[in-house]
């Protein structure tokens, strides 16, 4: 970088960590303010993914020179794993052909979407999860920046649905923040419409203590009433998991029919099916339970 020099790049990995930021500092750093609409070129390959794009804007600008500047140019391609293959096989010539005079960036979610060729041609860097250490200091300037009240509930709250993506911290610290006075656990919660942890106490200690028709009435009725993702009740259920002390071939059970059940309504299973296969699992978890206890007395 402080000898002008950059190789073809490829960024890849979870969203809001980074990658596009990382790119553009590096293009500000290269370019000033008056050469940087000539020198770079910044296109979401999702929203224009054919071949056309490739033969005409990306091709046109990466096969022209400015004048005063001898520099290379830089190509910006976000969400470049929506590219069609077509189109990507292009782009490979177009690489090839201008190395001299143009540098390519792309930027993608899933490696395994770019094909080989451009993958062989550009230096790979994988852009993790960012850490809680990591996100706590700009999220504490935001808050400070915006006068925004937060508990340290509400920041662990925060953090925890993140999983690691700043850009969802942000926005759900806005939407919360403009819903609420607050920003507590409990509206942190409530405005991604995520279970509150006293709602999955209660349906824990249904799903161990009640009988199958109660434990899916009251099951349902909470998850209609608060419009509750029975995706997002198996997390909150396996962690919890976790956290009680079961025997180990509970435990096992438990989790392997919770990993089925999520499959099955990732492949747009009923809702309401996949409840009651919830409720099924710690029926029989009790029962392995009862006849543990049988067996040593």
């Amino acid at each position: 970088m402080d000898e002008g020099h950059l190789p073809h790049l490829l960024f890849y990995g979870p969203p809001g960590t980074g990658k596009t930021s990382t790119i553009l500092a590096c293009a500000r750093q290269l370019y000033t303010p008056k050469e940087f609409s000539s020198m770079v070129l910044e296109c979401n390959a999702s929203d224009d993914r054919g071949i056309n794009v490739v033969r005409q804007q990306i091709l046109s600008f990466a096969s022209t020179r400015t004048l005063f500047n001898s520099g290379f140019k830089l190509i910006i391609l976000d969400e470049a794993d929506a590219m069609t293959n077509d189109a990507q096989n292009a782009l490979r010539r177009i690489i090839e052909k201008f190395t001299d005079n143009c540098r390519f960036c792309f930027i993608c979610n899933y490696l395994s979407k770019i094909i080989p060729a451009i993958q062989s041609r550009c230096t790979r860097f994988r852009f993790g999860p960012l850490l809680p250490d990591q996100i706590i200091p700009r999220l504490d300037y935001v808050i400070e920046q915006e006068n925004v009240k937060t508990t340290e509930d509400g920041r662990k709250a925060l953090l925890t649905l993140s999983g690691g993506d700043m850009r969802k911290v942000l926005n759900i610290l806005q939407s919360t923040a403009m819903a609420y006075d607050e920003v507590t656990e409990d509206n942190v919660y409530t405005c991604v419409a995520h279970p509150l942890r006293v709602d999955i106490t209660n349906m824990i200690n249904w799903l161990l203590n009640e009988r199958f028709d109660v434990a899916y009435k009251n099951i349902m009725g909470l998850k209609t009433a608060k419009g509750l993702a029975l995706q997002d009740m198996l997390t909150e259920f396996h962690l919890y998991i976790h956290r009680i002390d079961f025997p180990a071939e509970v435990r096992i059970h438990l989790i392997q029919k919770l990993s089925d059940i999520e499959v099955r309504v990732c492949d747009g299973a009923s809702e309401k099916i996949q409840v009651s296969a919830v409720i099924a699992a710690f029926t029989q978890a009790k029962e392995i339970i009862a006849k543990k206890a049988e067996v040593a007395s």
